[in-house]
């Protein structure tokens, strides 16, 4: 499926690290009316002391928002209209049990908690998907929605944004998303991926190309085969100094705009990213192990990337909104969309796990929001934000576990009530930080919290 731009007040989807240069040469100096430029926003954060076990984090969003009920929280003695055709089975800790549709998490339960009592209160996807990964309420709830440079950022461009203050260095960008944006149909992308109110130098690097695909390769990574890096240095030396004979511009724009020149210029000819992105370096079965489909090589290229430094990868089991099944909800789960993505998500647990990486990597598996307890006349299921389930691993949370419950048809929190603020809290703690000590400053100069949800102390170890 091809990418279609946004409107023209959306940041543009799959901005890199050279093309986000371009970007800001077309928005110019009008996005200073909209955000405080970094050293405002340095100024008003609060130092907050790093303890946290997690030194990264992995979110495997499901676009569309899966079934709660169908494959994390099933509900047997339900009557026919609620519980669906799926049976729940036993996992590796006695006393949990989950769908028949995830055996090999069954497997793994020991390094699971599920969250059964996440709630909020928008039913629209974009709207949805933000509340989840902003743990805010976005102005309305639609679909019909598109980012713009005063949205309050969601807690990858958060990540990404302390990285950066605390000195990040690393080749690899800090926040990345793979294959696509978080969006409904590439038309409408989800507010909140992108740097809001921090500004697009805290943007993604979406790769917006299909990871399984032989032909993958992420552009503007590396010199062209007919530059050198001599010949490099030397044309930059000449920009340096045609710049150095007009008169210099003072504005956040311009200091943004030497700030990516010499980031794209670190990055390309360090080479490093470039190795991080080349999936050709795997051996065949390790990409084997995460599935020959684009949801599983992103999952390995997550990998590659925390391990080469990026501090929050969004993988995107889409494409657009996949998950939303309001029919034929039960053949579309089992046929096409939980073995997929239950494969990559084992084998990314697996892999972090062999490679000494798990205790410090935080995975997270979410979607915009449930689907209703009964079932629709077209044996779906509709969009349902009164209660679903988030699954953490790995980064400091103790698994084998359940926190909170549903009620008897899996429609409100009967126990345990946890807001996606909670949930945001949570990451922020487990990797170190403060989250009501650390705030940046929103589009009409408020000093804004990381979150305003209270960390999930069952959590954390």
């Amino acid at each position: 499926m091809e990418f279609h731009a946004p409107t023209s007040s959306s940041h543009p989807p799959g901005a890199s690290l050279l093309s986000r240069r371009r970007t800001l040469q077309a928005i110019g100096a009008g996005l200073a009316a909209f955000c405080s430029p970094l050293t405002a926003l340095e100024s008003r954060v609060q130092a907050a002391v790093r303890s946290g076990s997690a030194k990264r984090v992995i979110m495997i969003f499901n676009c569309g928002a899966p079934s709660h009920i169908d494959l994390w929280d099933p509900k047997p003695f339900a009557d026919s209209t609620v519980k669906g055709e799926f049976q729940p089975i036993e996992t590796s800790v006695p006393g949990i049990q989950i769908s028949e549709l995830l055996p090999e998490m069954a497997k793994r339960m020991d390094k699971l908690a599920i969250v059964r009592s996440v709630h909020h209160k928008h039913s629209a996807h974009n709207s949805g998907m933000y509340w989840s990964i902003a743990g805010r309420p976005y102005k309305q709830d639609s679909t019909l929605i598109n980012p713009s440079p005063a949205d309050l950022p969601g807690f990858g461009t958060l990540i990404g944004w302390l990285a950066q203050r605390d000195g990040y260095s690393k080749a690899v960008p800090p926040y990345v998303i793979t294959p696509k944006p978080h969006c409904d149909s590439f038309v409408y992308l989800t507010p909140g991926q992108f740097g809001g109110c921090l500004g697009i130098k805290y943007d993604p690097f979406v790769v917006n190309e299909d990871p399984n695909s032989s032909k993958f390769k992420v552009r503007d990574l590396a010199l062209s085969s007919d530059m050198t890096h001599d010949r490099f240095e030397r044309r930059l030396d000449f920009l340096k100094q045609i710049g150095s004979l007009n008169e210099p511009i003072h504005s956040p724009t311009a200091t943004e705009m030497d700030t990516f020149r010499a980031e794209a210029s670190r990055v390309i000819t360090s080479g490093e990213a470039e190795q991080a992105f080349d999936l050709s370096q795997e051996p065949d079965e390790v990409r084997d192990r995460y599935g020959r489909h684009s949801w599983g090589q992103s999952h390995l290229l997550a990998r590659r990337l925390v391990e080469s430094g990026t501090k929050f990868v969004s993988t995107v089991n889409g494409p657009s909104i996949t998950w939303d099944t309001h029919k034929d909800n039960f053949n579309g789960l089992k046929n096409r969309l939980v073995p997929p993505m239950e494969k990559a998500y084992a084998a990314l647990l697996d892999d972090l796990e062999e490679r000494g990486l798990l205790d410090e990597t935080l995975v997270i598996w979410m979607g915009d929001f449930g689907r209703t307890p009964k079932i629709n006349k077209d044996g779906g299921r509709d969009h349902w934000p009164g209660c679903y389930s988030v699954v953490l691993a790995g980064g400091g949370v103790r698994g084998g576990q359940v926190i909170g419950s549903s009620d008897k048809i899996g429609a409100a929190p009967e126990s345990r009530p946890v807001t996606p603020g909670d949930l945001h809290a949570t990451v922020y703690r487990a990797l170190g930080y403060d989250p009501a000590a650390i705030t940046f400053q929103s589009s009409d100069g408020r000093p804004i919290p990381l979150t305003e949800g209270t960390p999930i102390p069952e959590l954390l170890a």
